[in-house]
């Protein structure tokens, strides 16, 4: 029996259940279309299945503003549905990860129209964020900015005003109220009991601000900014998730969390994943880091420092639904197929956003009119926000949606570019060399080999070792980035945009993002893995 707990090398896929998959043609994923390709991603070779909220929701910001945290949106389906999936995901050898929202819920929760229609002071008001204002009530209580842009206060009626760290839609709940602590207790119990495996936090930084709600001098300037700030990681954060942490604990079944944690630097994230506090934490370092080999093992090497003096596993990841997929964030799909078998290679557990295994770009020309990312419509339409990753992935054909629907159905919620056949599930399956190809390829390797994953020493337990983590080699220029890991193992990345490089001695090459060039050499932009 392998005594590494599953989540300290899995790789886990996120589904964003509104662009996955269609069963009833109305023009959005559903729950259905995600347990009926539950067999492309177990053929895909995911240990797990994170989805994005389903939650019941007015859906202003995707499902991120919940109205109700223990039912299932009509437009996902029915807890039925859910439940079959959760079901048929584990008979097929895949867990299930949920979102759960805790910093903030939906104007439309029935706590907050509580909220609302009760006066200044009362124990309705008390389960959120609501302040008397400045300048005798008519400028906001501090300077706090939203992340979605605009003010981070919306004032009422009666004069006051309530926090919303993100969209009105979305007011912030007030963490210093038991009744929230509890009600968010049960929440999690509830999804444990309907079989879920883990939960990943969104705004796991958030929910604890500064005592006194103090101004800031320095805003941040969107999702992606890390500067410290009063309302994201304060200390007492923690508190909650040793909570939590006794709660996933109490479950069989090796049962995990995962934080969505936008922290200044590593050691803060390493925070999150203490022994009694989460399990794993977004690697966002990694994931800004430029297309660059000095900055791409700087941030290898200080997270996986960061979090081997708390025990636990690095989690790395390219991409996801808030950021610009990676094959246009590095300027190429060429980039992109390298940057994964590099990810791919790290000791740790790694994440896979849908459609990266497809080699698919950010839509940068979506029309105004479908946009639907609340950043659009509060920034002016200056920033035009997180649609163009959520665009619906492609499955078969060669005409939009590409069986993301049934024939005949309704327009998909979000167009699908002309074009995109070629990067079709089915255009890419058995095709040599295709993207798809290439993560199905490495995902098998990744699962065989010892020296993957979290690779051996990396069960967590108190007298084991962190596991062996990488030992980096000589690289022939500036732009290479190479490592082994044992036993037997090696990868190298030439992130070079000019200059083919000779591999390291070497028995075998076990699988490389493009072809190799003359005499074997890595041409620029690739990477290979090798038995060595």
């Amino acid at each position: 029996m392998d005594p590494t707990p599953w989540w300290r090398s899995a790789v886990i896929y996120q589904v964003y259940p509104r662009s996955f998959a269609d069963s009833d043609g109305d023009g959005i994923g559903d729950l259905a279309g995600v347990r009926g390709k539950l067999p492309y991603l177990r053929d895909l070779g995911a240990d797990a299945v994170w989805l994005s909220p389903f939650f019941t929701s007015p859906m202003v910001d995707g499902g991120y503003d919940v109205s109700d945290y223990r039912g299932v949106d009509p437009m996902f389906g029915t807890l039925g549905d859910f439940d079959a999936l959760v079901r048929d995901a584990h008979s097929a050898g895949l867990r299930v990860i949920v979102d759960i929202v805790p910093n903030h819920s939906s104007s439309a929760h029935p706590w907050f129209v509580s909220a609302l229609a009760s006066p200044p002071g009362s124990a309705a008001r008390d389960r959120y964020i609501f302040r008397p204002g400045r300048d005798s009530g008519s400028a906001p209580p501090n300077n706090w900015e939203s992340i979605f842009g605009g003010p981070a206060w919306t004032r009422v009626p009666d004069g006051s005003w309530y926090l919303h760290l993100f969209d009105p839609t979305q007011p912030d709940l007030n963490w210093d109220n038991p009744q929230v602590r509890g009600e968010f207790s049960d929440i999690l119990r509830f999804w444990l009991d309907r079989g879920v495996d883990g939960f990943r936090v969104d705004v796991a930084h958030g929910m604890v601000k500064a005592a006194g709600l103090p101004d800031i001098t320095r805003h941040r300037t969107g999702m992606l900014d890390t500067t410290a700030v009063p309302y994201f990681d304060q200390d007492d954060v923690h508190d909650i998730y040793r909570e939590w942490r006794k709660i996933l604990d109490s479950y069989p079944g090796e049962r995990m969390a995962v934080a969505e944690a936008w922290v200044p630097n590593p050691a803060r994230m390493s925070r999150y994943v203490r022994p009694d506090e989460l399990h794993q934490a977004f690697n966002f370092d990694y994931l800004t880091a430029p297309w660059s080999a000095p900055a791409l093992r700087a941030a290898i090497d200080e997270s996986i420092a960061a979090v081997a003096l708390v025990g636990a596993p690095p989690t790395w990841v390219l991409g996801n639904h808030d950021t610009v997929r990676p094959a246009t964030r590095y300027g190429s799909l060429a980039r992109a197929r390298a940057a994964a078998l590099l990810m791919l290679a790290l000791p740790g557990s790694a994440y896979v956003y849908q459609g990266e295994e497809l080699g698919l770009p950010q839509v940068t020309d979506l029309p105004d009119e479908v946009l639907q990312d609340p950043v659009f419509r509060r920034s002016g339409g200056t920033v035009r926000g997180r649609d163009g990753c959520r665009v619906p992935i492609p499955w078969t054909g060669t005409e939009p949606p590409y069986g993301f629907s049934p024939p005949s159905s309704a327009p998909s919620w979000l167009p699908a570019p002309v074009g995109w056949g070629s990067l079709a599930v089915a255009a890419q399956s058995g095709v040599a060399g295709s993207t798809l190809e290439l993560y199905r390829s490495a995902l098998r390797i990744r699962r065989a080999h010892p020296a993957l994953g979290a690779g051996p020493g990396g069960s967590g337990e108190p007298d084991a070792p962190v596991g062996p983590g990488l030992r980096w080699l000589p690289a022939p220029s500036d732009g290479v980035l190479a490592f082994v890991r044992e036993p037997g193992f090696g990868c190298v990345a030439n992130l070079d945009p000019e200059v083919a490089v000779a591999l390291p001695a070497h028995r075998e090459v076990l699988l490389a993002s493009g072809p190799l060039a003359d005499g074997g050499a890595l041409p620029p932009d690739t990477s290979a893995w090798l038995a060595v």
